[in-house]
């Protein structure tokens, strides 16, 4: 397994800190900790959590290969989704994600290309896939057993 590690700008360099508190197994950081001694134990205290996390997750969506299950585990709270929330964006359903998540089955390509995107969106204020998604996924629960469409100076069009 291939140690990451991370570094808080300038600052100088530590002992790394195996950070596993995140999900994944092989995130240590480099700087950005300290450490505190509360109640006679001593407490590490990472410092700008939030940008730690956003940092890892732009790092797992950029790799080229597939997600691992407790990427996916960690990409999906980073997106504050349920399980069920995210089926439905990638269309599938709960007990799939789970299976991803746990490492039972491996997330298809569409799929783990989709999640990527959808993170990306989440951490760069780009075209808001995610609400597009949604109102596909909205669409597709009115099920309608016919489609009209009718002739318009335009050419053809759906009569919805």
């Amino acid at each position: 397994m291939r140690q990451r590690t991370w570094a808080l700008g300038a600052e100088e360099r530590k002992d790394p800190y195996h950070y596993t508190a995140c999900g994944l197994e092989d995130v240590w950081l480099a700087n950005g900790y300290d450490v505190e001694e509360i109640d006679g134990e001593a407490v590490i205290i990472v410092r700008k959590l939030d940008a730690l996390h956003r940092a890892i997750g732009r790092f797992l969506v950029r790799r080229k290969k597939l997600l691992a299950g407790k990427e996916i585990h960690f990409l999906r709270k980073q997106l504050d989704l349920t399980q069920s929330e995210l089926a439905r964006l990638l269309g599938c359903n709960a007990q799939q994600v789970a299976r991803y998540e746990k490492g039972e089955n491996r997330i298809p390509g569409p799929a783990d290309r989709l999640l990527r995107m959808i993170y990306r969106d989440h951490t760069q204020d780009n075209v808001n896939v995610r609400e597009v998604l949604q109102a596909l996924d909205e669409l597709d629960s009115r099920q309608n057993d016919r489609q009209v469409f009718q002739e318009t100076p335009d050419g053809w069009k759906s009569a919805a």
